[in-house]
């Protein structure tokens, strides 16, 4: 940015602002009004996402001079290592999955994980439940029922049969919740469905693989009438945790808790060392063993 265009910026008053979407050079910005001004950032300020509390300066559309302090900041590592912050200050994920393309446990136990590691408060919401009959349905409740057995909140949810949208509404009601999971798991209908001017892009599976198709290229914020808002993320099929360590893996795992300080070893796995009492809850039946496996690679893969 040249001098000459900073002091022109330097003459116009800050004020403050909030990160609707990132466009990778610039920045859609909303200021106190709710009007949206498309900005470009300063240099050397780090990452700005959707969510992000900023300070700037219209000039030219606008200037981002500052970004606030946050509140949470939930992130992912890429397959080269690098941490992707994805979205600020929200104060829940909802982790979206649905029959098809499948329900994937592992990429739940990973939202999870960040969830806690990150202390934001994590909803399990089950969408396209009109894909399944009575019986495909309780097979798939008691499938998850582990899930809320360990505190975890579990909506089922279906935008064709229009149920469990005012659950859903209720839980997420007044806060800032980003809606994150698989691509073709329905984020961007539910979107649509809670905020009908929205309309956000929705595309069919993949006829051929029965995989989503990533409609939703960039990270938005929507708000909702009542107070708080919706952040609608691309789809993941992995959800990196990074350098996270065996023992803060183990945190993220809620049910392990109680147990793990009754471990003969301090640093114990949880695999097949003497004395684990996480083993032994399993064996108990107090443990799920598919979460216990799910931990395991979890470790493997990080």
């Amino acid at each position: 940015m040249s001098d000459s265009r900073a002091s022109i910026s330097d003459a116009e008053p800050e004020q403050p602002g909030l990160v609707i979407a990132n466009y990778g050079s610039f920045l859609d910005v909303e200021d106190e009004k709710g009007v949206v001004h498309r900005c470009v950032a300063r240099r050397n300020l780090g990452s700005i996402v959707c969510g992000d509390r900023v300070a700037w300066r219209k000039i030219n559309g606008g200037v981002v001079e500052r970004r606030l302090p946050r509140r949470t900041l939930l992130a992912r590592v890429d397959t080269r290592g690098r941490s992707r912050p994805i979205a600020a200050n929200v104060d829940r994920i909802v982790i979206v999955t649905a029959p098809r393309p499948g329900i994937n446990e592992d990429l739940i136990d990973q939202f999870l994980v960040a969830a806690e590691h990150t202390g934001i408060t994590p909803l399990l919401l089950v969408n396209k439940i009109d894909l399944l009959d009575r019986p495909a349905l309780e097979e798939l409740r008691g499938r998850l029922l582990p899930y809320r057995k360990i505190g975890y909140r579990v909506v089922f949810s279906s935008v064709r049969r229009q149920h469990g949208l005012d659950q859903l509404l209720s839980e997420i009601r007044g806060k800032y919740s980003i809606f994150c999971g698989e691509s073709g798991v329905g984020k961007s209908s539910l979107v649509n469905a809670l905020l009908p001017d929205v309309k956000a892009r929705v595309a069919s599976l993949s006829r051929a693989s029965g995989k989503g198709v990533h409609t939703t290229t960039t990270t938005v914020l929507y708000h909702l009438p009542d107070g708080g808002a919706i952040i609608d993320s691309p789809g993941v099929r992995e959800f990196g945790l990074g350098k996270l360590s065996a023992a803060e893996i183990a945190q993220g795992f809620v049910e392990f808790r109680a147990y793990a300080d009754r471990c003969r070893f301090r640093d114990c796995t949880h695999r097949n060392e003497p004395g684990c009492a996480v083993i032994a809850a399993v064996r108990r039946g107090e443990i799920s063993e598919r979460r216990l496996r799910s931990y395991h690679r979890l470790l493997a893969r990080e």
